[in-house]
């Protein structure tokens, strides 16, 4: 072969790398999806939003009114709207319902059983929301960690959720700040939902 020759090819592979390197250009956009986060006060919404955007847990403050985070996963972005849960403000929750993708519903598996009947209360009521009956929920029982936490069974069978959720997209889930996988993993379950909607959304 000629040094010509020779010379091309290098050149020829010096072109490919460069291209490689330096000219995929900006990596895709994730997606955003828009979310309301209800339960009430005490069932750990803040904290759980906290951790996952890696806040320090001495800064948390229990939300009064409403505060809006943007929390980052390797596939989307998740704007999570999150309404306080004390009684004066619950009868104010359908007013922040609009232009919502999805819900998160949080509750204190822990609770009283006055507390986790209001809580049951506010999901039924959520689920057949009009703005809300069509939406993907993630239903998180949080306080796992604690020894009277009632378990996913328990949960799903006191809150009727079989009859109540057939034909929505719902997801219950076990968890607590001690556990970060299995909260990750129950939001990627959320993300896939969402996208599964957007994707029947586009074939419509």
């Amino acid at each position: 072969m000629s040094d010509l020759r020779i010379t091309e090819a290098f050149l020829y592979m010096d072109y490919l790398c460069f291209r490689a390197l330096c000219c995929k250009g900006p990596p895709p956009a994730r997606p955003e999806y828009d979310l309301v986060c209800i339960g009430l006060t005490g069932s750990g919404k803040t904290s759980l939003l906290s951790k996952l955007c890696s806040e320090s847990p001495e800064n948390v403050v229990s939300t009064t009114g409403f505060s809006i985070k943007a929390v980052p996963f390797q596939n989307a972005i998740l704007n999570v709207k999150e309404l306080g849960g004390a009684d004066n403000i619950r009868k104010y929750w359908s007013r922040y319902y609009q232009g919502s993708q999805g819900v998160i519903f949080v509750l204190d598996s822990a609770s009283s059983e006055d507390d986790l009947e209001t809580a049951r209360n506010e999901l039924h009521s959520a689920l057949q929301h009009p703005q809300l009956c069509t939406l993907p929920f993630l239903i998180l029982a949080n306080h796992q960690d604690k020894p009277a936490a009632r378990s996913v069974q328990e949960i799903k069978k006191y809150f009727e959720l079989e009859p109540l959720a057939r034909g929505k997209r719902w997801i219950l889930q076990p968890c607590s700040l001690d556990d970060m996988d299995a909260l990750k993993d129950s939001f990627s379950q959320l993300i896939n939902l969402l996208e599964e909607k957007d994707h029947e959304a586009l074939r419509m």
